[in-house]
């Protein structure tokens, strides 16, 4: 598992050992401690930004052939909570098709895209050698736990502000009046099931303030992440780690 998939669980313990189950219902509005992020930088490796072009290119094109170039033949690792869930028996490309629904539909396509174009990656532990992307942000997870605590939250529930002066405004739309700003720091989502707009999300300020924040302008903790490796001198799409489309 990835830093934040391991954080998730560690923070889960420390929660139970406490007596705190996991937040079943939205927990109250309050303030809480404003945790700076430092957000995932762009890796710097001319080979792997030739490749992710031609992975880009491949997506564009949902060309199978010239994806499956890309792949490794065997050894594709998917690493989920329960372990690895790639099939042994399966090829690189089967199991990477299987991890983000290739052959469901094609937004499996678009999936892909969204990876090649991805600027950041940064080494896993769990896979000697492999560099997954996008990379984790970077801040205190003791802070994170003791909010996640003193919020009655957790981790599904938190994002974090991409840039400085981030607006939170009063309803959803850009004429709204601004009520907070947030700086890059961790930032409480209010997740919906029926949300008032598909261009806002609905968050919790530092200073307990309810309002929204322009969706690209936050991201959530704990995405899903694609691995590369080198293969014979070459970068290839190695593994997975996260649910990706498996139910």
């Amino acid at each position: 598992m990835h830093r934040l998939l391991l954080v998730c669980a560690g923070l889960a313990l420390m929660m139970l050992s406490a007596g705190l189950a996991p937040a079943q219902q939205p927990a109250p509005a309050r303030p809480y401690k404003a945790i700076k992020v430092a957000p995932p930088q762009p890796h710097d490796d001319p080979e792997l930004d030739a490749m992710r072009k031609t992975l880009a290119d491949a997506a564009e094109k949902k060309d199978r052939t010239a994806l499956t170039r890309l792949v490794v033949a065997q050894g594709f690792f998917w690493d989920r909570g329960s372990g690895n869930a790639a099939d042994k028996n399966l090829s690189g490309i089967a199991n990477l098709a299987a991890a983000i629904g290739l052959d469901k539909d094609s937004d499996g396509w678009d999936v892909l895209l969204g990876y090649a174009e991805e600027p950041s990656a940064a080494p896993t532990p769990e896979h000697k050698g492999a560099i997954c992307a996008p990379a984790d942000p970077d801040f205190d997870v003791k802070e994170l736990a003791d909010t996640l605590k003193a919020t009655a939250t957790d981790l599904g529930e938190w994002g974090y502000a991409l840039a400085d002066g981030v607006a939170v405004l009063a309803a959803p739309r850009a004429a709204a009046p601004t009520i907070d700003t947030l700086n890059r720091v961790l930032v409480r989502v209010l997740l919906e099931d029926k949300p008032v707009s598909a261009a806002y999300l609905r968050v919790i300020t530092p200073a307990g303030k309810v309002g929204y924040a322009d969706i690209d302008a936050i991201a959530p903790l704990g995405e899903d992440q694609l691995c590369y490796v080198k293969e014979g001198g070459a970068w290839k799409i190695g593994g997975y780690i996260g649910d990706g489309n498996e139910p």
